[in-house]
C-alpha cells in the first residue's frame, strides 16, 4: 500500500502530472477575483470565504480524471483489481495520494491567498481548520466520481457534473466555517458538520467507487 501511495504521488510531481496545476489554478482565482469585483475591501471581506472554497473544489477539479483513468490505459487498474489488497483500500490510498498533492498544498496556501481577498484576521484559525477538515471529502468524493467515468473516453465533462453536486455540502459549510470565524462567531457547528462529511464520505465511498470501478473493467 505504501508502494502504490508513493507511485501516485510520484506520478503527480513528474511533469504534466498535475501538482501544481491545482495551486496555479487556486492562485488565478485569487488574483483575478478583485480585478472583477474591485478594490473594495469590505465588498471582497464578505465574498473571500466563497471565492476560496470555490476556487478549491474547481482547482480539485483539474487532476481528478488522472486519479484511475492512466492505470485503466496501461492495464495497471486490472492488476490492482485482482490483487490481494481490497479494491476499496487502493481507492483509499488513491485518494489520500490526490490529497496530498491536492488538498494540502491548497491548505497551506490558502492563507496567503486570504490575505489577497482581505480576509480579516481571526478568520485565518478557522481557514484553515476547514480546509484541513474539508478537503479530504473533496479527494474522496472525486475518486467516487472518477470511479464512475473509469471505462468512459473523454469523460472529464461528465465527471465535473457528477461531482460538483456532490461537492455542494463541503462548499456550504466550508464557508459557513470561514465566515463565521472571520466575523468573530462561533464556528464549531459548521465545523462539526464539515468533519462529518469527510468522515461519511470516507468511510461509504470508498466501497461504492470499488464497486464501480468492478462494473466498469467487466
Amino acid at each position: 500500500m505504501i508502494s502504490l501511495l508513493m507511485r501516485d504521488i510520484t506520478l503527480a510531481m513528474r511533469a504534466g502530472g498535475g501538482f501544481g496545476l491545482g495551486l496555479a489554478f487556486f492562485l488565478l482565482v485569487a488574483v483575478l477575483v478583485p480585478l472583477g469585483v474591485g478594490p473594495d475591501p469590505i465588498t471582497l471581506a464578505k465574498i473571500a470565504p466563497g471565492i476560496l472554497w470555490v476556487g478549491a473544489l474547481l482547482a480539485c477539479l483539474l487532476s481528478l480524471d488522472r486519479l484511475f483513468a492512466l492505470d485503466a490505459e496501461d492495464g495497471s487498474l486490472d492488476l490492482l483489481a485482482t490483487a490481494p489488497v481490497p479494491l476499496e483500500a487502493v481507492v483509499v490510498i488513491k485518494s489520500l495520494a490526490h490529497w496530498l498533492v491536492t488538498g494540502l498544498p491548497l491548505t497551506v496556501i490558502a492563507p496567503a491567498l486570504g490575505l489577497l481577498l482581505n480576509l480579516p484576521t481571526s478568520g485565518y484559525p478557522w481557514l484553515v481548520a476547514a480546509f484541513g477538515l474539508g478537503t479530504p471529502a473533496l479527494s474522496v468524493i472525486g475518486a467516487f466520481g472518477a470511479a464512475l467515468t473509469v471505462g468512459l473516453k473523454r469523460g472529464g465533462l461528465l465527471l465535473s457534473l457528477l461531482v460538483l453536486p456532490l461537492y455542494v455540502p463541503t462548499l456550504i459549510f466550508g464557508a459557513e466555517v470561514i465566515r463565521r470565524g472571520a466575523l468573530g462567531l462561533d464556528a464549531t457547528t459548521p465545523l462539526l458538520f464539515l468533519a462529518g462529511i469527510t468522515l461519511g464520505s470516507t468511510a461509504l465511498l470508498p466501497i461504492a467507487s470499488a464497486a464501480a470501478i468492478r462494473v466498469n473493467l467487466r
